[in-house]
C-alpha cells in the first residue's frame, strides 16, 4: 500500500472486551487517538467497551483516559464515541444487550481478555449470530497472543474457533509486527539488490536473533511461573522475526501471499531430536543482581512465584531452517527476563573473505562483516566492516555504518497497535498469523516442552543485569562463535 492510497478505515464499532485492563487502558486507546490524528479513523468510529464492573460511560471515559494527554483535541474526540456494558462474559443476557446496541454495520470483537476466555466469548457471539456478515458490512474477531500453551492446545483453539468463525474473519494479534522496524525488514531485504544478494547460505555464516528484557516479571509472577520464557516468547516473537528473516520473496505484496512465505519457513524449522534438545536449548533463571541502577531481586524471590518451580526465565537455542537458501546456517535465539538492558536485534553475520591479505597488520583473521537490525529501542540499522587507517602502512580497522530512524524520521510516539488495529480495520491480514503458521510454530518448539517435562533438572542462573547464563555463551563457544554483546 502507498500513501497515496492510505485512506480512512471504514466506520466500525470496535467491541472490547476487557475494556478495563491494562491491555485497552495502555495500549489500545492511545493508538485509536494515535490514528484519529493521523485521520485514519472515520467519523463513524464507535467504541463500546465489555466488563464486569459496575461502571457508567462517562467512569469508563475516565479511566481510559489515564495514559492520553487530557488536552489532546483528538482523544477529545474519541472519548465521546466511548460507551460500556456491564455483565459476565459467560451470561447470555450480556450479548443480547450487544446485540441490540450494535447496529448492522461493520463490527470487530477484540478478546483483551485471559486466553481461557476466547473460545467461551467465540461460542457466545456464534450462538447470537454477532459475528454472521451480510449486506457488505464485516465481523472479526481478534485475540492476543498467548495462542495455546503448546501443540495441543493450539490445536484445539484453533478447531474450536474455526467451527465459529472463517479463517478470513479471524485476526491473530502478535504486537511485535506492528512496529516500523520490523515490517521494514522486508523493505531493506526486497527494495534493495545489493542486501538480498547476500541474504543466503553462500554469503551469511549464521544469524542471531535476541530479544532481550531489563525487567524482571514484576506483577506478572502467577502468569509467568505457568508459562515461562519459552513459551512466552519463542513461538510467537521469537519466530515472528524467524520468518521474516528466512521468508523467500513473495510474488506480490499481497496478504496471502506474504503469509504463505512466512508460514513456509516456520514449517522448515528443522525438529530438534531429545539429545538435540540437550546440546542445542539452554534455559536458565536470573538471580539476584543490579539492572543499571536499579537492584534486581531473584526471580524465586519475586512475588507470586512458587520458589521450587523450575521455570525458565531464559532461553538460547540453536536451529536450522531446512531450505534452499538457508541449509547448514545456525539460527542463534536466545530471549531472557532482567538481562543486561532491554534490546531486540537480528544480527547477519557474514563469512570471512576466503584469504586473509592483511595479515601483516596485525590481524591474524579478520572480523567478518555484520549487519545489525535494531527493532527496540533504539530502532535502525548498522553495518559493520573494515576500512584501512590513516597513513602509509596498510593497517585494517573495524568500523560501522549506522543508520537511526530518529535521525532521519519523525518518528511519532506509537504503542505498535496503530497500524495493526488500522489494517484489521481495511482487511488487510499481512500482519496477523494464520491457524497453520501457529501450530507450526508450537510442533517447533513441542519437543523441547517435552524433554523439559520429563527432566528434573533446574534452569541455569544468570545474575541479573548479564547478557545470561554461562551456558548460553558455551553454546556459541562451541561453534567457535559469540553472541552480539548486549552492551550499550
Amino acid at each position: 500500500m502507498t500513501a497515496a492510497e492510505v485512506n480512512p478505515a471504514p466506520a466500525t464499532t470496535l467491541v472490547i472486551f476487557g475494556i478495563t485492563g491494562d491491555l485497552a487502558r495502555r495500549l489500545l486507546i492511545p493508538a485509536l487517538v494515535n490514528l484519529r490524528r493521523e485521520g485514519l479513523i472515520a467519523d463513524g468510529f464507535a467504541i463500546l467497551g465489555l466488563g464486569k464492573q459496575d461502571l457508567d460511560d462517562e467512569a469508563l471515559r475516565r479511566a481510559l483516559g489515564e495514559f492520553v494527554e487530557a488536552g489532546d483535541p483528538d482523544w477529545k474526540k474519541l472519548r465521546g464515541r466511548i460507551s460500556y456494558l456491564g455483565g459476565d462474559f459467560g451470561d447470555d443476557a450480556i450479548y443480547r444487550t450487544l446485540a441490540d446496541r450494535l447496529n448492522p454495520g461493520n463490527a470487530a470483537f477484540y478478546l483483551a481478555t485471559p486466553p481461557a476466555l476466547f473460545t467461551k466469548i467465540a461460542e457466545k457471539l456464534a450462538t447470537h449470530r454477532l459475528l454472521d456478515e451480510g449486506r457488505g458490512a464485516f465481523r472479526r474477531l481478534l485475540i492476543e497472543k498467548p495462542f495455546g500453551h503448546d501443540l495441543a492446545s493450539a490445536r484445539a483453539l484453533n478447531q474450536s474457533l474455526l467451527k465459529l468463525v472463517a479463517e478470513p474473519q479471524i485476526y491473530r494479534i502478535d504486537h511485535y509486527l506492528g512496529k516500523e522496524t520490523v515490517r521494514n525488514i522486508m523493505v531493506a531485504r526486497f527494495a534493495n539488490p545489493m542486501i538480498e544478494a547476500v541474504w543466503n547460505r553462500r554469503y551469511v555464516d549464521h544469524v542471531q536473533i535476541t530479544a532481550a528484557e531489563a525487567v524482571g516479571v514484576g506483577r506478572r509472577g502467577r502468569f509467568y511461573d505457568s508459562t515461562g520464557a519459552l513459551r512466552d516468547m519463542v513461538p510467537n516473537h521469537l519466530f515472528q522475526l524467524l520468518e521474516m528473516v528466512g521468508m523467500e520473496p513473495p510474488n506480490s505484496f499481497a496478504p496471502s501471499a506474504i503469509r504463505a512465505e512466512k508460514t513456509k519457513v516456520v514449517e522448515a524449522v528443522r525438529k530438534l531430536s531429545p539429545n538435540e534438545v540437550d546440546k542445542n536449548v539452554v534455559r536458565g533463571r536470573y538471580c539476584a543482581g543490579r539492572v543499571g541502577n536499579e537492584q534486581r531481586r531473584a526471580y524465586s524471590d519475586e512475588p507470586d512465584v512458587d520458589p521450587k518451580s523450575r521455570t525458565e526465565t531464559y532461553v538460547a537455542m540453536k536451529l536450522w531452517l531446512d531450505t534452499w537458501r538457508w541449509s547448514g546456517v545456525p539460527f542463534y535465539l536466545r530471549t531472557g527476563k532482567a538481562m543486561a538492558r532491554r534490546d531486540t536485534e537480528i544480527v547477519l553475520q557474514f563469512r570471512p573473505v576466503p584469504c586473509t591479505l592483511f595479515r601483516h597488520g596485525g590481524l591474524t583473521a579478520s572480523p567478518t562483516n555484520r549487519l545489525v537490525i535494531r527493532i527496540q529501542p533504539d530502532e535502525g540499522i548498522s553495518f559493520d566492516f573494515l576500512a584501512k587507517l590513516p597513513g602509509p602502512a596498510v593497517e585494517t580497522a573495524p568500523v560501522s555504518m549506522d543508520f537511526r530512524y530518529a535521525d532521519h524520521f519523525r518518528l511519532a510516539r506509537l504503542t505498535g497497535y496503530e497500524t495493526l488495529l488500522y489494517d484489521m480495520m481495511i482487511g488487510d491480514q499481512t500482519l496477523f498469523q494464520r491457524a497453520d503458521a501457529i501450530e507450526a510454530a508450537w510442533a517447533a518448539v513441542q519437543p523441547i516442552l517435552d524433554v523439559w517435562g520429563r527432566s528434573r533438572g533446574r534452569p541455569n542462573h544468570y545474575e541479573a543485569g548479564s547478557d545470561g547464563p554461562e551456558a548460553a555463551d558455551r553454546l556459541m563457544a562451541r561453534d567457535g562463535r559469540a553472541w552480539h554483546s548486549l552492551e550499550p
